[in-house]
C-alpha cells in the first residue's frame, strides 16, 4: 500500500590594500578557518557553484595555491573539511576553475585520510614547488555542512587584509536602540576605529554601505546636526576618494584609497561621512518598540500585493527565491545565478545586499514552476522582474537548481537575550532567558507545559541554529548552571517571530512542576524536512462514493467517520465519501521521521497496521468564512516511500515492521481506494465550500516551513456530484488554523497577554 554563486561570504568587513594603490574587484571566493590557527582555506575561480573551486590557502600571511601532483581524494576529504563540509565528492586538476596567483604553497602532497590538517600530511613542503598555475589544483566538496560549524562572515580580497567596519550613533535616542540604521562610518584599524573623508563622497556610496549592514538603502539625515557634533570632534581619518558605482555589494569592492599617515589635518575642508540607512518592513515595529519618545501617528501604507519570497531559510533573509507569476508561485533557475542577482532579491524584500548567492537548491527543491533561467542583473534593479531572464521549459532546469539567497541583515542583538545550558553540544540544552526590566534583567527558564515546536523554532533562529529538532518539555538530565527561577510560562509563538520575547505569555508564571526538569528545552539542527502536498493530484482524483455501512467497520473504529454515523442503522444504509488520492513530498533538507519510536506505535488490528502518528493529516470540508461542515483526519496508516526522484534511493519502507518516514527527494502516496481517504460528507448540503488539506497539522514533526502544509480547493456540490477546482498551496484559513493550533497547544487556563 503506497499511502552559479559568487560564494562571497560578506559582513562588515573592509579590506586594506597597499597606500595608494587604486582596489581592484577581486576573483569570489570562499574561505574556512581551520585548527591550525596559522592557516586559512577557501575556494576561489569562476564558474563554479558554492561547494566547488580551486583551493587556496593562506599561510605565512599570503594567500596561494596547491599543485595537482600526487593530488588523491584523500586530500581533497581533508581540504573539504577545513572548508567545512564533511567530505568530498571529487576533485579536479589542470586548473579547471582558473588559474591562481602568487605563491604554489603546496606540491606532490599526500594524505593517509586520517590527518587533521593538511599540514600533517607529506609534501614537498612549503613554498617548495616545480608547478605553474596551469596545473592548480581544485575540490568539489559535498553540499553538507559539519554539525556546529559556523559559516565565516567576511569576504576575501587577493593578499589583502580584512577590516570591520561600523556606524556610530551619536544621537542620544539611537545609542541604546538596536539596530543601528545611522551614525559616523568607522573602520577599525589596529584596534582603533578612524573616520573616512567626506570629500567626495557619494549617495551610491551610502547604498552600498547600508547594503553591507542589511538595509536595503540610504535616506536623508540631519545635517546640521551632524555638522554642530563633528565641529567639536577631533577626527583620525583612514580612508578617502571613494566611488562604487552603486552595484557593489561590499565597500571592499569599492575603488578607494588609504591615507599613508592618519591625520586630523588629512581631510581638508571636509567632515566624517555620516550614514543614514533606511529600514526594512520587518525592522520597522522592533525600532519603534524600542523608541520611548512618542511619535506622530503614522498612516499605514496599503500592503503590496507580495510578489517575491524566501521559503526554506532558518532566519530571516535567507531562503529559496520563490515569484509569483501569472497568479502561480515558481522558482528561480541556478543558472549564471551571481550575487548581483541575489541581491536585488534581498533589496526588494528589505533586507540589505546578499551575502551568498546559492546554488543547486542548497535551501531545499520547490514544487512548480520554475519561472526564470539565467537571470542578469546590474544590481541597480528595484525588483527581479526587472532584471534580463529567461523563460525556460522544464528540459532546460530542473527543481535541483532552484537559487537561494543569504543575505544581509541588521544585527539585532536577539542572540544575547537567550541561551542553552547543559547540553551535549550547542545545538541543544535547557532554554534560558534573559528577563526582567532595563537594569534588573536576570536569567531564569521557561515552564515546560504546553512548549512545542513553533516556540522552540523561534529560539533555534534566534540563537542562529537552524531549525528546531525536539522540542523538550523536560530537562531533567541538563542541570549545568546555577540558574533555578522559572521566570517566564505559558509561552506561545506563531512561528514568524524574530526572538521568544516577542511571543505571548502569562502575565504571571504559572507552573504545575516549576523544578528544572520540567523546563523547556530544544535540540535544535541544520537541516529539517518540508512536507509538501502535490495538490493537482487531489483535484484530478477526487470523486464521491456511497460506501455501505457494513464495510465502514474498520474505519468507524479508527473515527474516519463524522460522528453522525454512530446513530446510523449498521449494518444498514450507506455514506457519502469525497474520496481523492494524497501524495506528500518531503522537498526539505532532511528525512521526515515520526515523532515516536517503533517501541510506541500502536498496532491496529481492524486494518492490520501500525499507526507512527495518531494524527498524520486533517481533511476538512469548510465554508468561505471558514466553518467547518465536514471533515476527516488520517493517521500514518504507513510513511513510506512510493516514489523517489530519480538520483534518489527509496530509505523506509513499511513492510515487516520497517522503518517509517519519508526521504529527502520522495514522495508518499495515500490512495483514493483505501480506508480513510476520505471526507464523510453525507450531511452536506447541497452548495459551495472550500476543501482544506492539512499535513502535520498539530506540528508533531519539525519541517522548515509550515505554511506550505495545508491544501485549498474550491468545491461546488449539488447534492449529487462534486466539482474540485483551483487546488492550491498555502496557509490554512484562520479560523481552522486557531482551532489546529489550540488543540496542540492545550487548554491554558491563564490569562495570556
Amino acid at each position: 500500500m503506497g499511502h552559479l554563486s559568487a560564494g562571497l561570504w560578506v559582513f562588515c568587513t573592509l579590506s586594506a590594500i597597499i597606500p595608494g594603490w587604486t582596489q581592484q574587484t577581486p576573483q569570489p571566493s570562499s574561505r574556512a578557518p581551520t585548527q591550525n590557527t596559522n592557516l586559512k582555506f577557501r575556494l576561489a575561480g569562476y564558474p563554479r557553484k558554492h561547494n566547488e573551486g580551486r583551493i587556496e590557502v593562506f599561510y605565512n600571511q599570503e594567500w596561494g595555491t596547491i599543485c595537482d601532483d600526487d593530488f588523491t581524494m584523500e586530500n581533497a576529504h581533508i581540504l573539504c573539511r577545513h572548508l567545512g563540509f564533511t567530505e568530498a565528492t571529487g576533485w579536479a586538476h589542470s586548473a579547471k576553475y582558473g588559474k591562481g596567483i602568487g605563491r604554489i604553497w603546496l606540491d606532490n602532497v599526500i594524505c593517509s585520510g586520517g590527518e587533521k590538517s593538511i599540514a600533517d600530511c607529506k609534501s614537498r613542503g612549503w613554498g617548495n614547488s616545480d608547478c605553474t598555475h596551469e596545473e592548480d589544483a581544485g575540490v568539489i566538496c559535498k553540499d553538507e555542512r559539519i554539525p556546529g560549524y559556523v559559516e565565516p562572515n567576511t569576504i576575501e580580497t587577493e593578499q589583502r587584509q580584512l577590516e570591520e567596519i561600523r556606524l556610530r550613533p551619536v544621537v542620544a535616542t539611537a545609542k541604546n536602540r538596536l539596530p543601528v540604521n545611522e551614525g559616523i562610518l568607522e573602520i577599525k584599524y589596529s584596534d582603533n576605529w578612524e573616520q573616512v573623508c567626506d570629500v567626495g563622497w557619494t549617495q551610491k556610496n551610502s547604498y552600498v554601505v547600508c547594503g553591507m549592514m542589511g538595509f536595503p538603502s540610504d535616506k536623508k539625515y540631519n545635517k546640521n546636526f551632524y555638522k554642530l557634533y563633528l565641529d567639536r570632534q577631533k577626527p583620525s581619518f583612514r580612508l578617502h576618494s571613494v566611488k562604487c558605482l552603486g552595484t557593489e555589494v561590499h565597500l571592499s569592492l569599492c575603488p578607494f584609497e588609504y591615507y599613508k599617515q592618519n591625520s586630523s589635518a588629512a581631510c581638508q575642508d571636509g567632515d566624517p561621512v555620516v550614514v543614514s540607512c533606511a529600514l526594512g518592513p520587518i525592522y520597522v515595529a522592533q525600532s519603534a518598540a524600542q523608541t520611548p519618545i512618542k511619535k506622530k501617528k503614522v498612516v499605514q501604507q496599503p500592503q503590496r500585493e507580495e510578489i517575491i519570497r524566501l521559503k526554506g531559510g532558518s532566519r530571516p533573509g535567507e531562503g529559496r527565491v520563490e515569484i509569483l507569476k501569472n497568479g502561480q508561485w515558481g522558482t528561480v533557475c541556478d543558472d549564471r545565478w551571481d550575487l548581483q542577482a541575489a541581491s536585488v532579491v534581498c533589496r526588494e524584500l528589505g533586507f540589505g545586499s546578499a551575502k551568498e548567492a546559492l546554488t543547486g537548491a542548497r535551501m531545499g527543491q520547490g514544487m512548480g514552476a520554475i519561472h526564470m533561467n539565467e537571470v542578469k542583473c546590474t544590481g541597480n534593479e528595484k525588483s527581479i522582474f526587472d532584471c534580463q531572464y529567461k523563460n525556460i521549459t522544464q528540459e532546460d532546469c530542473k527543481h535541483t537548481e532552484d537559487a537561494s539567497v543569504k543575505c544581509n541583515t541588521p544585527y539585532m542583538g536577539y542572540d544575547k537575550m537567550i541561551r542553552l545550558a547543559g547540553g551535549r553540544s550547542q545545538h541543544e540544552g535547557r532554554v534560558e532567558v534573559l528577563w526582567g526590566p532595563r537594569g534588573e534583567e536576570r536569567w531564569g527558564f521557561i515552564c515546560g507545559e504546553g512548549w512545542g515546536t513553533k516556540e522552540a523554532a523561534v529560539v533555534c533562529q534566534q540563537l542562529g541554529l537552524g531549525f528546531v529538532s525536539s522540542a523538550l518539555q523536560e530537562t531533567w538530565y541538563w542541570d549545568a548552571t546555577n540558574v533555578t527561577e522559572m521566570i517566564l510560562s505559558g509561552v506561545r509563538c506563531s512561528g514568524t517571530e524574530m526572538s521568544l520575547q516577542q511571543c505571548s505569555r502569562h502575565k504571571s508564571v504559572s507552573c504545575k512542576n516549576t523544578g528544572t526538569r520540567h523546563a523547556a528545552g530544544v535540540i535544535c539542527s541544520e537541516t529539517a524536512s518540508d512536507l509538501v502536498l502535490h495538490a493537482a493530484l487531489v483535484q484530478e482524483t477526487a470523486y464521491i462514493e456511497d460506501r455501505p455501512l457494513h464495510m465502514l467497520y474498520c474505519a468507524a473504529e479508527e473515527n474516519c467517520l463524522s460522528s453522525t454515523a454512530r446513530h446510523a442503522n449498521w449494518p444498514y444504509g450507506h455514506r457519502r465519501l469525497l474520496r481523492f488520492s494524497s501524495q506528500i513530498h518531503n522537498n526539505g533538507r532532511a528525512d521526515f521521521r515520526p515523532k515516536a519510536g517503533r517501541h510506541s506505535w500502536v498496532w491496529h488490528e481492524c486494518h492490520g497496521h501500525y499507526h507512527s502518528m495518531d494524527i498524520f493529516t486533517h481533511y476538512d470540508l469548510l465554508t468561505s468564512n471558514g466553518t467547518k461542515v465536514a471533515e476527516g483526519h488520517k493517521a500514518s496508516f504507513c510513511l513510506e516511500d512510493s516514489e523517489c526522484q530519480d538520483s534518489v534511493s527509496k530509505r523506509y519502507e513499511c513492510a515487516n515492521f520497517g522503518e517509517q518516514g519519508i526521504t529527502v527527494g520522495c514522495w508518499d502516496l495515500y490512495r483514493h481506494d483505501i480506508d480513510c481517504q476520505w471526507i464523510d460528507i453525507t450531511d452536506v448540503k447541497p452548495g459551495n465550500y472550500i476543501l482544506q488539506v492539512v499535513i502535520n497539522p498539530n506540528y508533531e514533526v519539525a519541517e522548515s516551513d509550515f505554511t506550505n502544509n495545508a491544501m485549498k480547493c474550491n468545491c461546488k456540490y449539488d447534492g449529487h456530484r462534486i466539482w474540485i477546482h483551483n487546488c492550491h498551496i498555502g496557509d490554512a484559513l484562520s479560523e481552522e488554523a486557531n482551532k489546529l493550533f489550540e488543540q496542540y497547544r492545550g487548554q491554558l487556563n491563564n490569562q495570556i497577554l
